[in-house]
């Protein structure tokens, strides 16, 4: 189950995760630094009850594909503000998932709660009762992942837990220079950018996700949410953009 929502600019969605961060700052009176206090911001500041249950068995889906990993990463009741992480995601139980784990806490808190809520539920009303046995306002799937509600909630959570300040401030300790980086192209071509080695014959991704693990491992995030953030961000590209090119006169 996921909603239907009208568009938000990229700009309005970025600009409400940095409300909410510095709501969080201003209302415990700490300064937030990386990796991003998630579990504080959605049980200490928006006061969302989190719990861990077989999500599959619960809504009745079989899980999909081998393994443990999930097709449903989490729900959401918004009258009970009440947030479900499929099991699967516990990072006391499986802590190479926590990255995953931090981001579906965002995602739910920030994108769903924060971003969605209004939309369903207009007055802002949430009771104290315990988790209803009514199915969840949402349901995030892996497979529902390019519709609208979801993509929107996935970029409010990459901005929560990487700020794009702090991203900022982290690349360019890692990097004085302060030059996005692109992967080496195929033909040599003159461009403005650092150049990051790679085989020809192997997987782009794998070499971008490898480049970007040091600030996932910063942020505590998946180096596949990192890589993502990055290049939405500018700094890191797998060509070179060819409007740069222009722009530059290379």
């Amino acid at each position: 189950m996921t909603l239907r929502v009208p568009y938000i600019p990229d700009d309005v969605i970025e600009r409400d995760a940095e409300a909410l961060l510095s709501e969080f700052s201003l209302a415990r009176g700490v300064e937030v630094r990386p990796p991003i206090p998630i579990e504080d911001i959605v049980e200490k500041h928006l006061r969302l009850c989190v719990e861990f249950d077989n999500l599959h068995a619960r809504l009745g889906v079989p899980r999909q594909g081998l393994g443990i990993a999930p097709n449903i990463f989490g729900a959401i009741w918004f009258e009970s503000g009440t947030i479900v992480i499929d099991e699967s995601l516990d990072p006391e139980v499986h802590p190479e998932y926590e990255g995953r784990y931090r981001f579906t806490l965002a995602h739910e808190a920030g994108g769903h709660w924060r971003l969605h809520r209004p939309l369903v539920c207009p007055t802002g009303t949430q009771s104290l009762l315990p988790i209803p046995k009514a199915r969840p306002n949402v349901v995030c799937r892996s497979s529902q992942a390019k519709e609208r509600a979801e993509w929107q909630a996935d970029f409010y959570a990459s901005c929560l837990l990487m700020p794009r300040k702090m991203v900022f401030t982290a690349w360019d300790e890692a990097f004085p220079d302060r030059k996005p980086r692109v992967l080496q192209p195929e033909m040599p071509i003159k461009h403005p950018f650092v150049e990051i080695g790679r085989d020809f014959d192997g997987d782009q991704d794998q070499v971008l996700n490898s480049f970007a693990r040091p600030f996932a491992e910063r942020f505590l995030v998946s180096p596949l949410a990192m890589r993502i953030r990055l290049e939405k961000l500018g700094l890191l590209h797998r060509a070179v953009p060819r409007q740069r090119l222009l722009i530059e006169g290379f």
